[in-house]
């Protein structure tokens, strides 16, 4: 009898010291977390959403095959980055050497990576997007024979995957690391340039297509944790009009019987082309509801990111609040295409855009 309670003893210290491996091998948490994987289930509606085509950017889906073609361009923009300041590669190293903590607690889950792995392609991919920035804005920069610049399918590749869910890397590495390199310029080439400038520049088309207005690049640059959290604040109401989204909840979010747009419609609710200065604006007043227009062919991609990072990340719900209703009013083709014939939705055909809008409503 007591040979069994000393086997039992035996394993129960035996577990005990496992945890307590556990306890130690845990990083602790911090409220630098910003960068998630996609929930299995959110994933499963759309798994093209979330791929990658060409690029990984930041541990998550780094040593991805499919995307190794681009690690070579990588090495060639640090090269070039390396080329226009005096600061050595060894510093940059070590810079982000002693950031690793900071740069690990950014991310969601624990990094299965030693730390000369991850410091290495902090780096390379953060200097990549220097580069892309950089490149964009100045002409002068670019070699011959450029691969990425002088292929526009490329860039454009590279610019949809930089704003994607799982393909971040926080603001304050790549902003670090450029005034880092500014502090012994080789010919004064970065005087002027600071990274909330590039990075406006960078926007322009984006901002075109999501009714954004420039200036809020640069305003919440500083806040922002990385591409995806910029144009999340960006697209937000600075000062959202409490009235009227109590209104559009009560009438439609909320309302078990919410009307689609064709039943309001027949019911004599005029529609309108909302706002051209932000793209949540949705405003129901004196029977005219006022919806800002919506490019679904282009756009899509990039709500549908913010979309599910506001879900795992932020205390608002605006672009969920957004995304339930139109999937409530927008519930098929017909009712798309009353939209698209008022201007609201600009796209090549109602079944595409109602689709849209359904998925929208899915990952609420």
């Amino acid at each position: 009898m007591d040979q069994i309670d000393d086997n039992v003893s035996n394993d129960i210290k035996s577990l005990g010291a496992s945890f307590r491996g556990k306890f130690e091998a845990l990083y602790p948490l911090s409220s630098d977390c910003c960068i998630y994987r996609v929930l299995k289930k959110t994933r499963q509606l759309n798994e093209g959403l979330f791929t990658l085509h060409v690029v990984s950017i930041g541990p998550l889906h780094h040593g991805n095959e499919e995307l190794q073609a681009m690690e070579e361009h990588k090495v060639r923009y640090l090269q070039q980055f390396l080329q226009r300041t005096q600061i050595t590669l060894e510093d940059f190293l070590i810079f982000i050497k002693d950031k690793e903590e900071k740069l690990r607690n950014c991310y969601a889950e624990t990094i299965p990576l030693g730390s000369q792995d991850f410091v290495e392609i902090i780096l390379s991919d953060a200097v990549f997007l220097i580069e892309i920035l950089l490149l964009s804005s100045f002409h002068k920069f670019r070699t011959s024979g450029d691969r990425i610049f002088g292929k526009p399918r490329l860039l454009r590749e590279i610019m949809r995957d930089m704003w994607c869910q799982e393909n971040q890397i926080p603001f304050f590495i790549l902003e670090d690391l450029f005034e880092l390199a500014k502090t012994r310029m080789i010919d004064e080439c970065y005087e002027g340039v600071s990274m909330s400038k590039l990075v406006s520049n960078f926007c322009d088309y984006l901002c075109e297509l999501v009714l954004i207005d420039k200036s809020l690049i640069e305003i919440n640059f500083c806040e922002a944790k990385h591409f995806l959290d910029l144009l999340r604040r960006c697209i937000e109401p600075p000062d959202p009009p409490d009235h009227q989204l109590d209104i559009i909840r009560n009438e439609f979010i909320y309302n078990p019987s919410s009307p689609s747009i064709t039943e309001l419609h027949q019911a004599g609710v005029k529609f309108r082309v909302g706002s051209c200065n932000t793209l949540l604006d949705i405003r129901f007043d004196k029977g005219t509801l006022k919806i800002p227009k919506l490019r679904i062919t282009t756009v899509s991609f990039f709500l549908l990111n913010v979309q599910i990072f506001e879900g795992l990340h932020c205390d608002t719900n605006f672009m969920n609040d957004y995304a339930l209703l139109l999937s409530l009013l927008v519930t098929s083709p017909k009712d798309a295409e009353l939209l698209i014939q008022i201007g609201i939705i600009e796209t090549m055909e109602s079944v595409a855009a109602s689709n849209f809008y359904q998925q929208l409503g899915k990952k609420c």
